[in-house]
């Protein structure tokens, strides 16, 4: 059975709601495995077929925590996950888009295969009060993660990607 890996990493659980939607939606077509980022190593990369990165923005890139991820895992995996598939989901408080490239940076160093463009949820969170707030995902943007998620399963199971 094909499997999927999800790492994500949440401060204000935004992200950890939409990487928990994504994982219960691609289990019933592969073994999919749920990480946070500071758990996941190189091991966990090289193990699996087909990747998900959840990460949150903070200050327009991606979080540290993540970043440390990649950093970890980059030379370990380098030239021997070539043409996997992946895909990516951002918890924005604006727009996101710079940690979308930074995450596709590096799967492009890695010479991974982006199956689907980045799914960016943004909760508009702009003070500080509500940048640092927990976070409550609505269900209409849960249900874009369950459906990444489902997509990726799918896709693994037949031999898509």
């Amino acid at each position: 059975m094909p499997r999927l890996l999800i790492v994500y990493h949440s401060f204000t659980d935004g992200t950890r709601q939409m990487a928990e939607a994504a994982h219960a939606a691609a289990q019933p077509e592969v073994d999919t495995t749920l990480l946070t980022a500071a758990e996941a190593g190189p091991d966990d990369l090289l193990s699996n077929d087909g990747y998900l990165f959840a990460a949150p923005e903070n200050l327009a890139a991606i979080a540290g925590v993540m970043k440390d991820f990649y950093d970890r895992c980059y030379y370990p995996a380098l030239g021997r996950i070539e043409g996997r598939p992946y895909a990516q989901m951002v918890c924005a408080g604006s727009d996101g888009e710079n940690a979308a490239r930074q995450t596709a940076r590096i799967a492009q160093g890695w010479r991974l295969r982006e199956v689907q463009a980045p799914l960016i949820i943004c909760t508009h969170a702009q003070s500080p009060e509500a940048i640092l707030a927990k976070k409550t995902i609505p269900e209409d943007d849960l249900d874009l993660c369950r459906e990444l998620g489902a997509a990726l399963g799918a896709g693994l199971a037949m031999g898509a990607f």
